[in-house]
């Protein structure tokens, strides 16, 4: 069914629903809208304009809601051909990119934790608590790894591609 047939309220709810559950999960509410609608429309693109009418918000709304997407890497920005317009797209392993960057965050927060761990002693309570978080971390970090490559098999194997 095409885009054009369907019917509005239902993407609309769809777009809701979604964003509430992502809000549930901590995105800020105005970015989980626009990335929902994003992943609702067909050609995974729209530009300010399109989301502004498609969610009923103002261009400072979207403005926001996709610079908070770029960082956490949910979204892209393309420019249109011959035009100063974007685009925002969301791309298929939109998902595997946003973890993947994840993953050089929790590297930082292992220095952090290692920094903090020499400065306030291994055999504090603090230090202890820092060493138990440090662990939980190195352990994230090598399942991450692991899953991704697991996933990167098996999406070959649903879709045909990596």
């Amino acid at each position: 069914m095409a885009e054009a047939e369907r019917d509005p309220e239902t993407v609309s709810r769809f777009v809701e629903n979604f964003a509430a559950q992502l809000v549930e999960a901590g995105m800020p509410r105005m970015p989980a809208r626009v990335f929902a609608a994003l992943l609702a429309s067909d050609a995974g693109a729209l530009t300010s304009a399109e989301l502004g009418e498609r969610l009923k918000i103002s261009p400072a709304a979207v403005s926001g809601a996709v610079r908070y997407l770029s960082q956490v890497h949910l979204l892209s920005r393309e420019r249109e051909p011959g035009s100063r317009r974007e685009r925002y797209r969301v791309h298929s392993d939109q998902w595997y990119e946003a973890l993947t960057n994840r993953e050089a965050i929790i590297k930082r927060w292992e220095d952090a934790l290692r920094d903090g761990v020499s400065g306030l002693g291994a055999d504090t309570p603090a230090g202890r608590r820092l060493t138990e978080t440090l662990a939980f971390f190195e352990f994230i970090e090598k399942d991450v790894e692991g899953m991704m490559e697991r996933w990167r098999a098996h999406r070959r194997k649903l879709f045909g591609t990596d």
